[in-house]
């Protein structure tokens, strides 16, 4: 792929899951994670600018993209961003690399949220796209939110309703508007990882997760107040519809350091605004 000049790809084996990576650059660990319903190419503006300044690893969650898609449970469990977590620190132990930062955006967003609050001693610095806690998403879920976040309600829903949905036309439901966002050939990696059956599955699971095992996660660590311990950046979308909820205030419940911005463009910030969101990210993993 030209999308990564330099960078090597390895797949790792963390016990439960089989994890794609891409590795470029040299200096302090960088781990990168992307949203639904894409892969690690989201980060192709980003990456290789970053890769001047830090060893920067960018991986596919399990069950997205080119990691592998292991069995699930009726407490979806194995889709959980606490699993997610799971693999990613084990693949960045193989890499060599017991403490690093991480970026991610969206669902990568949560399981670094999640690898922050589970394994404190991994995790130097946290910047996380576009998000707020999912039991903060699940707890404020008005009408409002309802209707610009279905999507979160409909793949929590019993299988196979939305796989079913889903896999008869996935161009449509994935791509049917806004896919000028997107550089063609990021665009033609993410529908070929969306066409594989196992792929839509794994994408139902992890919002499965979110509805379930992820949101008691999230409250059982605010009911005990535990707090993320290193430094946080929020970046958000101000055309999306975080800003109502204040995520800056939000985030301010969950850590002690946290700052950040909202940037004007839509919901894909790495792939819509690259310069300024780079310039965010160099700016806070430098300092």
């Amino acid at each position: 792929m030209t999308l990564f000049p330099g960078f090597e790809t390895a797949t790792l084996d963390t016990g439960e899951a089989s994890i794609r990576v891409r590795i470029g650059g040299s200096g302090p660990p960088l781990l990168l994670l992307h949203g639904h319903p894409q892969t690690h190419v989201m980060w192709h503006l980003i990456a290789p600018r970053l890769a001047e300044d830090f060893t920067v690893v960018v991986a596919d969650l399990r069950g997205y993209g080119d990691s592998s898609k292991p069995a699930s449970t009726r407490d979806h469990e194995p889709y959980s961003k606490r699993a997610f977590a799971r693999d990613q620190v084990k693949a960045m132990e193989q890499l060599g690399f017991e403490r690093f930062s991480v970026a991610g955006h969206d669902r990568g967003g949560r399981t670094g949220y999640r690898m922050a609050l589970d394994t404190p001693d991994r995790v130097l610095k946290l910047a996380v796209l576009d998000i707020i806690p999912t039991v903060e998403v699940w707890d404020a879920m008005d009408a409002r939110l309802a209707m610009a976040n279905w999507h979160w309600l409909f793949l929590a829903q019993p299988e196979p309703l939305a796989e079913t949905l889903i896999g008869r036309d996935v161009d449509a439901y994935y791509f049917r508007s806004g896919r000028e966002r997107f550089h063609p050939e990021a665009l033609a990696e993410y529908v070929r990882a969306l066409r594989d059956p196992a792929t839509i599955h794994a994408i139902c699971e992890d919002y499965r997760a979110a509805a379930t095992y992820d949101r008691e996660a999230d409250r059982g660590d605010r009911e005990a107040g535990r707090r993320i311990a290193c430094p946080l950046l929020v970046l958000w979308s101000t055309r999306d519809d975080l800003p109502p909820l204040d995520p800056l205030g939000i985030w301010g419940r969950w850590a002690d350091d946290v700052r950040g911005a909202g940037l004007d463009c839509g919901h894909y910030l790495a792939e819509e605004l690259p310069d300024e969101t780079y310039e965010h990210l160099r700016g806070f993993f430098s300092a």
